[in-house]
């Protein structure tokens, strides 16, 4: 249930709709009773479980009694007069209700998404996207197994930072200037500078697509390399752009097999990116969905929301095989990827961020839903099986979604979503090998909610469970 959940989180809805749809057209089907087995294209319905025959009303007459709760809540609405019982809705004054939840559903700890290490002040940087902050510790903190959780040195956070949903992470090696990318409801990219803390301002700020997901920057070129889930794009900015300023140039189109992409990693020595991607994907009326308009500098078009919904193909969407694609570094437009990791060999699952090791020419994806760390050759293509893994129950790693590799130290820090935890390991590490070290923000065992950005909530009276679409 908890993969299924956080599946339907980091899809932004489009299994949701889906599941809606072939509900629907199950329940019809139960309503016509029409056959026992039934062809939906290529799936088939096996099996019918009919509602049980009922004698009266659907639902039994109570009497209007009240708990105290409801009566007081009621006591202060404010009485109506003077009002014809034909009035027309929007004429009636509006009422507040003072009355509070019998219970909350909320995750109260921090849950990482993305980390950074920054090995000249020796600190580990990370993201938690359940409370909106970014939290800075020691490289060698390790929480004792009985312990709560480790506190941070630093936390930025709070309304006035503009951080939500943060999900994509860099620091810069000389300033250790903090770059966080918003994912799903701010589309703005956010800068603290090394000395920041607690509830303030960003220092800069850039204007980013709706749905932007990794980062990654060259210092070589000063570059600065985002992905957009949707539509799928690679786009790439200036280091130090901020405001509305524009990208230098675009990846896009039908050509790229971008499909709903995540990480994005580079490797300046060899001059190519890898980008990693879910595999879900719709096509677009004109091929395109950045366009680039004339100008003394040129620049390029950043559509909003609703004209990406309008330029959509309908019915275009289908899910492929998650994938690493790799592009030239300074590829654009709508380029073929040189090479594809793609296939069952794999193990990929949801495939989120990524990060290249220049030195020994190694691809490290955090592997979401299949809870493990998995290493490729740089020059892998195909169905490719990786160098090593990393995946099991001493290993500690659980729905992890951020991967950094500490080059000067040779260690490998994960951020788990799932249990609230930041563990490392040697590089070499693979199998089922328990963590050199843990940072925990919550106690040992506690699984994270994974609750984010939920869109509606459903009752299953059947299996008393209560269902959230993120």
């Amino acid at each position: 249930m908890s993969q299924v959940v956080r599946g339907l989180r980091r899809s932004r809805g489009i299994l949701f709709l889906v599941g809606i749809a072939l509900l629907v057209t199950a329940t019809q089907f139960v309503l016509s009773q029409e056959s026992r087995t039934k062809v939906f294209g290529n799936e088939r319905l096996v099996s019918v479980e009919p509602l049980p025959a009922m004698d009266g009303p659907m639902c039994e007459p109570v009497q209007a009694s009240g708990s105290p709760q409801l009566v007081a809540s009621l006591a202060t609405e404010k009485p109506l007069q003077n009002r014809s019982a034909a009035a027309p809705a929007n004429t009636r004054p509006g009422v507040t209700v003072n009355r509070q939840p019998v219970r909350t559903i909320h995750d109260p700890y921090a849950t990482y998404s993305a980390v950074f290490v920054d090995p000249i002040r020796n600190e580990i940087v990370l993201q938690d996207e359940n409370l909106f902050q970014i939290m800075t510790y020691d490289r060698m903190a390790n929480t004792p197994p009985r312990a709560a959780l480790t506190e941070p040195k630093r936390v930025i956070g709070g309304s006035n930072t503009k951080i939500e949903f943060n999900c994509g992470l860099y620091v810069d090696p000389k300033s250790g200037d903090i770059y966080s990318i918003s994912n799903d409801t701010v589309d703005t990219m956010v800068f603290f500078s090394r000395d920041q803390k607690g509830n303030v301002p960003p220092a800069r700020e850039l204007k980013t697509p709706h749905r932007t997901f990794g980062i990654a920057v060259s210092e070589e070129s000063q570059e600065l390399y985002l992905t957009v889930q949707s539509p799928p794009a690679v786009l790439v900015y200036h280091k130090l752009a901020k405001g509305n300023e524009p990208p230098i140039r675009i990846i896009e189109g039908d050509h790229t097999r971008l499909e709903d992409p995540h990480g994005i990693a580079l490797d300046t020595k060899r001059k190519v990116m890898f980008v990693s991607n879910h595999g879900s994907v719709s096509f677009s009326k004109e091929g395109r969905n950045f366009t680039r308009y004339p100008g003394e500098n040129g620049g390029w078009h950043i559509p909003d929301e609703g004209e990406r919904r309008a330029n959509m193909v309908a019915g275009s969407g289908k899910f492929m095989p998650p994938s690493i694609t790799v592009y030239p570094l300074n590829g654009q437009g709508d380029v073929a990827p040189i090479r594809v990791i793609e296939g069952p060999a794999t193990q990929m699952n949801w495939p989120a961020q990524i990060f290249f090791d220049e030195e020994h020419n190694e691809l490290y994806v955090a592997n979401d839903v299949n809870d493990s760390i998995l290493v490729f050759r740089g020059s892998d293509s195909g169905n490719a099986t990786p160098v090593r893994v990393i995946k099991g129950g001493k290993s500690g790693i659980k729905n992890p979604t951020g991967v950094f590799l500490d080059t000067v130290n040779q260690e490998l820090v994960v951020a788990n979503m799932g249990n609230h935890s930041a563990t490392v390991y040697a590089r070499t590490a693979e199998g089922d090998t328990p963590p050199l070290r843990t940072i925990r923000a919550a106690p040992a065992g506690r699984e994270a909610l994974d609750i984010g950005n939920p869109g509606a909530v459903a009752y299953d009276s059947k299996r008393d469970q209560i269902l959230v679409p993120n």
